[in-house]
C-alpha cells in the first residue's frame, strides 16, 4: 500500500543563492509522509552538491536526480515520471512555502475528495523583498466541479506550484516542449481529466519575481509555439470527447491567455511588429477558438454579475471585435508601467 501523501518535484537549475531557503521550508513540513524529488537540470553551479547535502541529512524524504539540461518542462515532466504519492506538486527553487503548505493543501484536497487543490500565495520582488500582489485568494474555502456552466477555471492562475494534483488523474500528461506557457497548457489540460478542485485562500506560497526569467520575456517564436499548443490542446479536448461541452471554456481561456496576456508580454519586444501580430492573433483566434466572439462568459450581463475583473474582461473583449486590439495594450501598459498596478486575469 502505498504510504506517499504527496510528491513534491523540485525543478533545480542554479540559483545556489535561494536553493537552501527552499529546501529547508520543503524538508520542515508538518505533512507526514511526504517525498522531495530534486531533479537537476545541468546546473553549473553548487546546487547539484546543495541538493547531495540535503539527501545525506534527510535520506528519508529527499531524492536526487542529475540530468543534461533540457528546459524547465523536462525536469517537471522527469520527476512526474518518477513520482509515486497520492498528490504530486511542483515548487520552483528559488521560492519558498510556508511549513503548513503542505498539510493545509492534502487536506483541503482530502475533506473534498478533490483531484486538485489550490491556495493563495504572494508575489515578492527578489530585489526589494517587498510584496508586490496577493493572488488566489479571493475562492474562500470551498471546491468547484468542472462544468461548462461557470468560468471559474479561466481565473485559476496557471502555476503549479500553488495546487497539488491527484497524481492518478493527471500521470499520463506532460507539460509540453516550450517555454514560458507550459503550465497554462498543463493546467487546460488536466480539466480534462478532472472533476473537482478545492480551495484555500491562505497565503502558503511566497514566489519571487525575477525579471530576468524568461517567464517576463516573449518572443515571436513563443507565441507560435503557443498557438502551435493551443491546438494541441484543443485536439486532446476533441479526443477526450470534452470539447463540445467545454468549448465556450476552452475558448475563453484561449482568449484571456493568447490574446491579453501574451499579446501585453510581446509588446515589449521591439523587434515584433505588435500591430502586426494581433491582427494574425485575431485571425487565429476566429478560426479556431471562434466562439470567443459570441461566448456566454464575455457578455456585459454575465460579466456585471461576476465584478469588476469581469467587466475588464467584457471591455477589453469589446475593443478587440471592434478590431482595435493596440487600444487595449496601449492602456494595460500605461496601468502597469505608469500607475504600477498588478493587473492578472
Amino acid at each position: 500500500m502505498n504510504t506517499i501523501k504527496l510528491s513534491i518535484v523540485v525543478a533545480v537549475y542554479n540559483l545556489e543563492k535561494y536553493l537552501p531557503r527552499c529546501l529547508d521550508a520543503l524538508v520542515n513540513q508538518t505533512l507526514e509522509d511526504i517525498e522531495i524529488l530534486c531533479v537537476d537540470d545541468g546546473s553549473t553551479d553548487s546546487a547539484p552538491q546543495i541538493i547531495e547535502d540535503y539527501k545525506k541529512r534527510y535520506p528519508d524524504k529527499i531524492k536526487t536526480y542529475h540530468k543534461e539540461n533540457g528546459g524547465e518542462f523536462t525536469t517537471r515532466n522527469y520527476g512526474l515520471e518518477r513520482a509515486t504519492g497520492e498528490y504530486v506538486t511542483f515548487v520552483d527553487s528559488d521560492d519558498y512555502v510556508e511549513n503548513t503548505w503542505a498539510e493545509k493543501l492534502y487536506n483541503t484536497a482530502k475533506e473534498y475528495d478533490a483531484d486538485i487543490a489550490v491556495c493563495g500565495f504572494e508575489r515578492i520582488d527578489i530585489k526589494t523583498e517587498k510584496v508586490v500582489a496577493t493572488d488566489m485568494t479571493g475562492f474562500g474555502y470551498c471546491c468547484k466541479k468542472i462544468t461548462s456552466e461557470e468560468d471559474f477555471m479561466a481565473f485559476i492562475n496557471p502555476a503549479p506550484w500553488n495546487k497539488i494534483y491527484k497524481r492518478e488523474k493527471i500521470k499520463d500528461l506532460r507539460f509540453l516542449p516550450f517555454r514560458g506557457f507550459n503550465d497554462a497548457m498543463f493546467l487546460i489540460s488536466s480539466f480534462t481529466k478532472i472533476e473537482k478542485i478545492a480551495f484555500t485562500p491562505e497565503v502558503l506560497y511566497h514566489y519571487y519575481l525575477r525579471y530576468d526569467s524568461q517567464i517576463h520575456t516573449v518572443n515571436k517564436q513563443d507565441v507560435d509555439n503557443l498557438k502551435k499548443y493551443l491546438l494541441e490542446v484543443k485536439e486532446l479536448y476533441i479526443k477526450s470527447g470534452k470539447y463540445e461541452e467545454m468549448k465556450y471554456i476552452l475558448d475563453l481561456m484561449a482568449f484571456i491567455h493568447l490574446g491579453i496576456s501574451v499579446m501585453y508580454r510581446a509588446s515589449y519586444d521591439k523587434t515584433i511588429e505588435i500591430k502586426k501580430m494581433t491582427k494574425e492573433t485575431l485571425k487565429y483566434l476566429d478560426e479556431n477558438f471562434s466562439t470567443w466572439r459570441k461566448n456566454p462568459f464575455l457578455t456585459l450581463k454575465h460579466s456585471l454579475k461576476k465584478g469588476f475583473k469581469h467587466v475588464g474582461l467584457w471591455g477589453i473583449s469589446i475593443i478587440y471585435k471592434i478590431g482595435q486590439p493596440m487600444w487595449f495594450i496601449n492602456i494595460y501598459r500605461f496601468v502597469v508601467d505608469k500607475l504600477k498596478i498588478d493587473i492578472k486575469f
